[in-house]
């Protein structure tokens, strides 16, 4: 795959949003070895931008590298600093398994943090974590109450004779 090419801005861009990026691969004195390839193309598909750290000192083998992952991986080259080489490829469609998530399930329990004031002014109000269910509310009290189901209306009210 042919490397992606940017306009100034965007690069501009992506320098700025890898700026407090750590390093996520990095490539030791063997070089660019088909093992760290797939280590770079499953951290452009996880992150989309990546810090890669080499540990050469050589800085035209370093360039050479460089080009060749943005090459062979289809990325674009963002910076070249130094032994820090920052790449950026669109993260691809995350797809779904097939019954992974139901639509009609419903939500699970939520979690509530309540805080208990005491009577006496100087004393930390008392904090304590409730469970609450799909079917149960929680009252201005601070108590888990079962939801109130929905008024059943009168057949007789809604004739019109």
């Amino acid at each position: 795959m042919p490397q992606i090419q940017l306009t100034v801005q965007q690069r501009k861009v992506h320098r700025a949003e890898a700026h407090h990026l750590d390093p996520v691969v990095m490539i030791g004195n063997d070089g660019l070895t088909p093992n760290v390839r797939n280590e770079i193309d499953s951290a452009l598909n996880a992150h989309g931008l990546i810090k890669i750290r080499v540990l050469g000192d050589d800085r035209a083998q370093r360039e050479a590298m460089y080009q060749a992952m943005a090459d062979e991986l289809g990325a674009a080259p963002i910076q070249h600093i130094g032994k820090l080489l920052v790449l950026w490829r669109p993260q691809p469609p995350k797809v779904k398994a097939a019954g992974a998530l139901d639509e009609d399930r419903m939500p699970g329990p939520r979690e509530f943090k309540v805080l208990k004031y005491s009577k006496q002014g100087g004393q930390r109000p008392e904090v304590k974590t409730l469970r609450v269910l799909g079917n149960q509310r929680l009252t201005p009290g601070g108590q888990v109450r079962r939801a109130k189901a929905p008024k059943q209306k009168s057949i007789k009210k809604g004739r019109n004779t």
